[in-house]
């Protein structure tokens, strides 16, 4: 049993990485294609926000259906992924500003931990508090 249960992890945790790995790829198109495009003009902070919108509505969709596979309702899902979302957006803002402005440190310090912390504090916060009702023993195993 206990190989099951490995196996069942490292498909959900390959679930969970690609939609993260498609939603960054999707952000960065659409804020390229965004700050480009003169018929839309935006200005790179609105072509950036645009595109974070956009990939954050892709990334609850697919981590709703495909990584934590929940049948839980919108109405109590949808709000604590956008404050979810909303706070590590927070944190990319913030870091730089703590790591580099005031303590003066290089940018890669803040950016790396923005991009190792954030990503393992969305999984704990989505598999227990966003999508939680989905079933305590299903953890987004359709097995």
């Amino acid at each position: 049993m206990p190989e099951h249960r490995f196996t069942a992890g490292v498909k959900f945790l390959a679930r969970f990485g690609s939609v993260g790995i498609a939603a960054t790829i999707l952000y960065a198109v659409l804020a390229a294609v965004f700050a480009r495009a003169d018929r839309i003009g935006f200005t790179p902070v609105q072509a950036s926000l645009a595109a974070y919108a956009a990939a954050a509505l892709f990334s609850y969709l697919a981590h709703k259906s495909f990584s934590f596979m929940s049948a839980g309702p919108h109405r109590s899902e949808a709000p604590r992924f956008l404050l979810l979302s909303a706070t590590g957006l927070g944190v990319a803002y913030a870091a730089p500003t703590l790591f580099t402005v005031m303590l003066g440190l290089p940018l890669f310090v803040p950016i790396l931990l923005t991009c190792l912390v954030i990503p393992a504090l969305n999984l704990i916060a989505l598999d227990r508090w966003v999508f939680a009702r989905r079933g305590a023993d299903r953890r987004g195993d359709p097995s």
